[in-house]
């Protein structure tokens, strides 16, 4: 296994390993994390029974520990005594990148407390995956995690995102997603694109891509689609101008200003998009001053 030249401070010690596997499709696991789990003197993993079939089709014979939400801190000393007497260690989940939504953040902040070394293998991980399949926009977006599981925690989160212009990605569970659905059609409305990747790179992987309120009653139509692990994102919310119009508003009172006066213009932009008559009006002068009014 390639080593990375420690630092001084670090020579004597060892060094943690966070490698990602894979989250379905095992031809996913990269060369180098099978060499660095072969080679490291322990893994850490969330669990060792779970972890067993990805180590055996890889004939790694390497020990293992659990590590997960619920150990001590005895186990994170237990662990940290290790790396400090030289050994490296590699730390891994049941699937994908370590610690998105998966536990390792405590043994990694104290191990780069200790002064050791934190070494990224990376490799799959689903939000990406779906992020990169979903066709919305990718080129800002944010990781929510998993929504509350209580209906009035979840609802106030989502009332707190629902004016988010960034692209929006949960991991949800499968006995939850019509709820959570149900949600979004309320709180984001009943037009905004949503993409529910499911299942990814296993044998039923679903990519679905649909409007909040169509999405919703496919998934309530077909049952299988509450099995499986559940990545969904949503389209971020549309832009708001300097004048505080989102990108429609804006769009329909540049076509209704093409034909009629503004007061008459912002009256039926009104009545279309639901927006206040006084706010499209004072756009509609602060956009074209020199028109008729």
């Amino acid at each position: 296994m390639t080593r990375h030249t420690p630092d001084n401070s670090s020579a004597a010690k060892g060094s943690l390993y966070v490698v990602a596997t894979p989250i379905g499709n095992l031809a996913d696991m990269v060369p180098r994390a099978v060499e660095t789990l072969q080679t490291v003197a322990l893994i850490a993993a969330e669990d060792t029974r779970h972890s067993a079939r990805l180590l055996n089709h890889f004939a790694i014979d390497t020990p293992c520990v659990a590590y997960h939400d619920h150990s001590d801190e005895a186990r994170t000393r237990q662990l940290l005594e290790r790396l400090q007497a030289g050994e490296d260690l590699a730390l891994i989940s049941d699937a994908g990148t370590p610690l998105i939504s998966d536990p390792g953040y405590r043994l990694v902040r104290s191990a780069r407390e200790a002064g050791i070394r934190v070494i990224p293998v990376p490799g799959p991980c689903a939000l990406i995956a779906a992020l990169s399949a979903s066709g919305l926009a990718s080129d800002r977006f944010i990781f929510e995690g998993f929504l509350p599981a209580k209906s009035a925690a979840r609802r106030e989160r989502l009332d707190q995102l629902a004016s988010e212009e960034r692209t929006l990605i949960f991991y949800e569970a499968p006995h939850r997603i019509k709820e959570t659905l149900a949600d979004l059609v309320e709180i984001f409305g009943a037009d905004r694109e949503l993409v529910m990747a499911r299942e990814l790179t296993k044998t039923f992987e679903t990519i679905k891509s649909a409007q909040a309120a169509e999405l919703l009653a496919w998934v309530d139509a077909d049952k299988d689609q509450e099995r499986g692990e559940i990545v969904l994102l949503a389209q971020g919310a549309p832009r708001k101008s300097s004048q505080g119009l989102d990108t429609e508003a804006e769009r329909l009172m540049k076509i209704l200003l093409e034909e009629l006066p503004v007061k008459q213009a912002a009256a039926l932009a009104a009545k279309i998009t639901g927006l206040k008559k006084n706010q499209l009006y004072q756009w509609a002068l602060d956009a074209q001053p020199d028109k008729k009014r």
